[in-house]
């Protein structure tokens, strides 16, 4: 990626550095700006947007970046209205949840309902939360003996929980979907993000079907993909959850397509990516390739669940499978990002800013309003992953026997389904912050 304009800058700082040593002259010579000084970082990074952004020229042009003095105010000024995507983080932040995959924790995503109801997303494997037996769709009732809902109401739930840091012990109790209590004391440790969630196997009218949850697409995301598709070897059908999935590495979208499909993309365009006016020598077209894979099914069909919350690289794996094969999506609309970034490293933090967009083989992209789904289904909690009542696999199993979409809605009989329209989630629709998407629900 160019640049150019961060160059000119150091150039000039450089050219500034030399005139004032040895210099005969009595012009008085502005005082050099520290690079990673606030001023500093705040001028480079004007300049990287400048040059870099892929809405360069659609910027506001009023903006003076010394009236800023950071770089995160600075980002929130400069962006366009149709960009949700570009955030910053610092290093350690980007170190820990994209290069180690880990943060101090119990281990547990949740959701909250209208009502200040707490229920699990999801566990992750060997943490406290799995350890103690906590399982997607459990309800979090108390916290140190405290309802949840009063905490949440009294604004105190996050302080209940303690801070991020291994060592810290709280108290909780949950309860099944059956109305079963448990309480045990957690401790907070380094829990370690994998990025399959679950692995599956089922028999739907006489096919052998394969299930996996993918929930992100960060460096260890190569090896879970192999360890699932260890799992699948000879199956007829394939569904990839990817409900969850707010996006990541693109190669891991790639070698998820790639070990789905086989030898029937191998080869084949994957994605264009498309920077902006000034980086165009940059475009490159990708290919389908398996990157960390090893198994590959050939299948020429594969089923995608979706939810708002599956962004960027779960849309692309949609986008690019979709000239070659037959991609049923099976959900609710995706979140609309087809666009991406690769991170600058700006002393210590990363912008995550857009820099490039995707189209697929045939040019197809843009999908700003999300990828709608063929059959529609809600994100609905009936018990753990691979329920046979869950809405959305119960759409896809249909589909897979009739070859059409449900005419209606299956009715669930569990009094503990609760449905994930949350408006205290953050919305797929909103503009991260700081930290990307559903990391924020996590605990």
């Amino acid at each position: 990626m160019k640049t150019s304009a961060k160059l000119v800058l150091s150039s000039l700082i450089s050219c500034l550095a030399l005139a004032g040593c040895g210099s005969d002259s009595d012009e008085t010579i502005a005082p050099i700006v520290d690079q990673c000084s606030a001023r500093g970082q705040v001028e480079n990074f004007y300049a990287y947007m400048q040059e870099n952004y892929l809405w360069n020229e659609d910027m506001p042009t009023n903006v003076n970046p010394g009236n800023y003095n950071n770089i995160y105010d600075l980002l929130e000024a400069l962006v366009v209205p149709e960009d949700r995507y570009s955030f910053i983080l610092t290093e350690d932040e980007y170190q820990s949840r994209f290069v180690d995959a880990e943060y101090a924790g119990f281990g547990f995503s949740s959701r909250l309902t209208l009502d200040d109801r707490v229920f699990i997303n999801y566990v992750y494997a060997n943490s406290p939360a799995e350890i103690a037996g906590m399982k997607r769709s459990d309800e979090l009732t108390h916290i140190n003996g405290e309802s949840v809902q009063t905490l949440i109401q009294q604004g105190r739930y996050q302080d209940a929980l303690g801070g991020a840091e291994t060592g810290v012990s709280v108290e909780l109790t949950w309860q099944d979907v059956d109305g079963v209590s448990f309480t045990d004391v957690l401790t907070k440790e380094i829990v370690e993000t994998n990025t399959v969630l679950a692995t599956e196997r089922f028999l739907i009218d006489g096919k052998e079907v394969g299930y996996y949850v993918l929930n992100s697409f960060i460096n260890r995301t190569g090896d879970d993909l192999n360890s699932a598709y260890d799992q699948l070897v000879g199956v007829d059908e394939l569904v990839i959850d990817l409900r969850y999935n707010g996006g990541g590495l693109t190669r891991y979208a790639n070698q998820a397509s790639t070990q789905a499909a086989g030898d029937t993309v191998i080869g084949e365009v994957f994605t264009k990516y498309l920077f902006n006016a000034n980086n165009s020598d940059s475009n490159f077209i990708e290919q389908f390739q398996l990157y960390d894979g090893i198994e590959q099914l050939n299948l020429n069909r594969v089923y995608v669940l979706t939810t708002g919350a599956s962004c960027s690289s779960s849309e692309l794996i949609i986008n690019s499978l979709d000239p070659f094969v037959d991609v049923i999506v099976v959900g609710q609309p995706t979140c609309g990002k087809p666009v991406g970034q690769i991170p600058e490293l700006l002393c210590d933090k990363r912008a995550f800013v857009v820099n490039f967009e995707t189209v697929n083989a045939i040019d197809e992209g843009r999908y700003y309003d999300g990828l709608a789904p063929n059959c529609s289904a809600e994100d609905i909690l009936v018990g753990d992953w691979g329920d046979e009542n869950d809405p959305m696999l119960q759409a896809a199993a249909y589909h897979m026997t009739y070859g059409q979409c449900q005419p209606t809605a299956t009715s669930l009989s569990n009094k503990g389904s609760v449905k994930a329209l949350n408006e205290r989630q953050l919305d797929a629709k909103q503009r991260p912050t700081k930290l990307p998407d559903l990391w924020r629900q996590e605990h």
